[in-house]
């Protein structure tokens, strides 16, 4: 037995040709199938260049099994989330690396009603299954069936049932999908939206696929990347500005001044966009950066509920608490109306709608959140120790410490500031993200010191 190397900590993805191949897309496939005994299996595919071939040889996998497969083409992956929840299937694959660099793919899968596998009795069967190749006898083949126009037109119903288009005002949008799966996707929403007379106008940056991703991978948590979509909006005179990566299960905004928005505040809009509608309502959040968000939920009556990092863990606190939103500082937003899985078009629907019954614009309803809790933002460092750095960090400043939490990593507590450090699951990197109350710490001077000890 050779061990599958693809197999990461959340999902599958290597190097095509080294990790993964479509051999191994094929066992994959099969191992999925047989292990959860399967009738029936959603596949979708991003924009990469082997995402087709790989995607056909899943579909052999699952149809030696003898399941039938609902192939939904090239999508987004929340779109196969919704496809296995709305045809009522027994799991669902995408084919997709996201925004890992163009020489690599890989694939993210969920068991019947988009739930996510547990990583022992689910994920690590399935990898031992493929790896043996220890196939079940079948006494006939699946089938495959197109349902990509019929999945998508439910996918889009779903998606724009999360506002009402009648409040919308008129707005001018830079949508930026970095030549991924997102443009046809969100194509038709928009068609969907004008023609429900929704006032708004789409300027278009790097929209069609293209495998060749001759704009960079589309990811814009890379500053780089930032530019295209933040010159738009200035050129353009934007509202607003939205960047995808490339399967699109999150995106980015960008105010109306072209500044990029961190993950941490646009989680306490969309939780603002919910507990104005559904007062009361729990709310899950990851532990690095809590403050500003707590204050904001708490203020309109609901519960702020922390979770570990992850959409496994965050979706399973959500079901246990019947939260209405969930959300990650990196850009994962996930909603108990979309089958409690995380999407990357419904953010940006719901900010459009918070603008059209505000009268502030985007950088403003921002504003008084990064003043009231001003944030660092996640800061990465390359270590070779990842725990010898985090324990000099954390000799140094867990004497003074009001509280510590260690949900995930480890989050030291002060009169007036806090720090959350972890390690990457998957890199050789240590994550840092700081916020403070106000201007009682200088931030970047903190930023500083800690860098300094991680270093």
């Amino acid at each position: 037995m050779n061990e599958l190397t693809c197999f990461k900590a959340y999902d599958i993805r290597g190097e095509l040709g080294v990790d993964i191949d479509i051999s191994i897309a094929y066992r994959i496939g099969r191992a999925v199938a047989q292990h959860f005994n399967a009738k029936s299996i959603v596949i979708g595919r991003d924009a990469r260049q082997t995402s087709p071939e790989f995607a056909d040889a899943v579909s052999k996998g699952i149809m030696d099994t003898g399941a039938d497969v609902l192939d939904i083409g090239m999508a987004g992956t929340e779109e196969m989330y919704w496809a296995v929840t709305e045809f009522w299937t027994d799991a669902g694959i995408i084919v997709t690396a996201s925004h890992n660099p163009i020489n690599y793919n890989g694939m993210k899968i969920v068991k019947s009603a988009s739930r996510p596998l547990d990583d022992v009795a689910d994920f690590k069967v399935i990898k031992k299954l493929a790896e043996d190749e220890a196939w079940g006898k079948i006494d006939h083949k699946g089938t495959r069936s197109d349902i990509a126009a019929k999945a998508r037109i439910k996918y889009v119903k779903q998606v724009v049932s999360f506002i009402e288009t009648s409040k919308l005002k008129p707005l001018k949008i830079v949508v930026n999908c970095g030549n991924g799966a997102a443009g046809p996707t969100f194509d038709a929403i928009a068609k969907h939206l004008i023609k429900e007379d929704a006032p708004l106008e789409f300027i278009r940056v790097h929209h069609e696929p293209d495998h060749t991703f001759p704009n960079g991978i589309p990811n814009p948590l890379l500053v780089e990347n930032r530019p295209s979509t933040a010159n738009a909006v200035i050129s353009e005179g934007a509202d607003l500005g939205v960047a995808f990566d490339g399967d699109f299960d999150r995106c980015f905004f960008f105010d109306e001044t072209g500044a990029f928005i961190g993950g941490e505040y646009v989680l306490s809009l969309l939780a603002t966009s919910f507990l104005d509608r559904n007062p009361g309502s729990n709310i899950i959040h990851d532990p690095r950066v809590i403050w500003n968000l707590q204050d904001i939920v708490t203020s309109k009556g609901g519960k702020a509920i922390q979770s570990k990092t992850g959409h496994a863990f965050i979706k399973q606190a959500m079901r246990q608490t019947e939260a209405i939103y969930g959300g990650e500082m990196s850009a994962h937003h996930y909603f108990k109306n979309f089958a409690y899985c995380d999407s990357g078009m419904v953010p940006w629907l719901l900010i459009i709608e918070l603008l059209s019954t505000s009268s502030l614009s985007l950088s403003e309803l921002v504003k008084s959140q990064f003043e009231a809790f001003p944030s660092s933002g996640e800061n990465n460092f390359t270590v070779e120790d990842a725990d010898a750095a985090i324990e000099t960090v954390l000799q140094t400043y867990k004497p003074d410490a009001l509280s510590i939490d260690e949900t995930d990593g480890v989050s030291l507590a002060f009169d007036n500031w806090r720090f959350n450090l972890r390690k990457s699951n998957n890199e050789p990197l240590v994550r840092l993200n700081i916020e403070a109350r106000g201007n009682a710490v200088d931030i970047n001077e903190k930023l500083e010191d800690i860098k300094s000890l991680i270093t």
